[in-house]
This record gives structure tokens, sequence and C-alpha cells, in this order.
């Protein structure tokens, strides 16, 4: 891996999650060596690199996090979604009745509409 140019996402997509995994140990190493150049007094060129390397952590875990979460709603076709892949919208639309829900009706309606349906009347022209 050469550690000195930014990590892309759109390469990150195609590798597999041990070839992420491993990437994220050598840049969290790289990380850690330049924490303690900082500290020790090390030249700017090497402390401008932090922040690359940070957001190249970042630019892994987030395509990791990507991957795992399209995983589980492969995984979850046909069942329940977990809370966190469901999408958020607002409290009260969550809690609201769905569609067939809302036009349901008891076995006691069923009955009494079957019993006594609506009347029609026709009307003198």
């Amino acid at each position: 891996m050469s550690s000195s140019s930014k990590v892309k996402a759109h390469e990150l997509v195609s590798k597999s999650k041990a070839d992420l995994m491993k990437q994220l140990e050598e840049l969290k190493q790289e990380a850690t060596a330049l924490r303690v150049q900082k500290v020790t007094g090390g030249n700017q060129s090497k402390l401008q690199k932090i922040k690359t390397v940070r957001k190249s952590i970042a630019r892994v875990l987030t395509v990791v996090n990507a991957k795992q979460r399209q995983a589980v709603r492969e995984h979850s076709k046909n069942k329940r979604l977990p809370l966190d892949l469901r999408p958020k919208k607002t409290r009260a639309i969550r809690r609201r009745l769905s569609k067939s829900e809302r036009t349901a009706k008891t076995e006691r309606t069923k009955k009494r509409l079957a019993a006594f349906p609506q009347r029609k009347y026709a009307v003198k022209a």
C-alpha cells in the first residue's frame, strides 16, 4: 500500500473485507507512528500527513460499514429490517397505522354490514 497518497473510496469498494481490514490496520499503525513523531518533534511534512491518514482511515471505515449494512439488507430481504436500517421519518409517521390496518373491519362490523346493507333509493326525476 502506498501510504503517501490519499485512499480513494471508489477503489476501496472493489476490495474484500479482509483486504480492507488489513489496509485499516496499516493506516492505524502509520497514524500511531506519525503521532509519535509529532511528540518527538518530527519535520513539518510528516505532520501534514496526519490529516490525510486520518481521513483515509475514515474512508476505509465508511466503506466497511456500507458493505456491512448492504449485507444485512440482503440477508433480511423478506424479513423485518433492523431498526437502524429502516427509514427514519418522524416518530408520528412510524407509529401511524398502515393502509390495511386503517381499512380493516372487526367481525362484528362485518356481520352488521352484511345484515343491514346500505339502502338504495330510486329518486323520481
